[in-house]
């Protein structure tokens, strides 16, 4: 155990809570630039220290209104882009703590649906920046406006006797 800010912690607990506050940072860049400085991640101070996720819980800080919630708050597109956010967060954390670990693919799986037009010109707009810099980025969607400003994508087409793909 080690003191913390004058609470005793487990070593385990004070390590998780050093890279949890890492990739925050990294996310809160990425969430500035999706919701127009609206928003930002913040670790939720607990009341009940108790608690085994004490610390590693989140709420938001909504600039707009000067007020801190819980997420749980935020609309379906708003959470897109938290946990976008935090995926990309996540993975930059990563690559900059572990010199020797690149990742050079990401796949998201729909959430598109959720924004509307502006926010998905952000999300592009974040994405072909962490493309040009990581690698690739896969999306599996359905939005129509995703899939023309998309150049190359792969089309899923069922039938009956089964799916079958095409390059577009």
């Amino acid at each position: 155990n080690t003191e913390h800010g004058g609470e005793r912690i487990s070593l385990e607990r004070y390590v998780q809570a050093y890279y949890f506050t890492r990739i925050l940072e990294h996310a809160n860049q990425k969430l500035d630039q999706l919701s127009n400085g609206r928003y930002q991640l913040i670790r939720r101070k607990e009341e009940d220290r108790k608690n085994i996720s004490s610390g590693l819980n989140l709420n938001v800080l909504d600039q707009y209104t000067g007020t801190e919630r819980d997420v749980k708050t935020l609309s379906g597109g708003e959470t897109f882009l938290a946990s976008l956010s935090l995926a990309l967060g996540l993975s930059e954390a990563v690559q900059q703590q572990s010199g020797c670990v690149q990742i050079n693919a990401m796949f998201i799986d729909e959430g598109f649906g959720t924004l509307d037009d502006s926010s998905i010109h952000d999300a592009m707009e974040v994405l072909e920046s962490v493309r040009r810099s990581s690698g690739m980025i896969g999306i599996i969607s359905h939005v129509q406006l995703l899939e023309s400003n998309i150049p190359t994508h792969l089309e899923v087409i069922k039938s009956g006797e089964g799916s079958r793909i095409r390059l577009v």
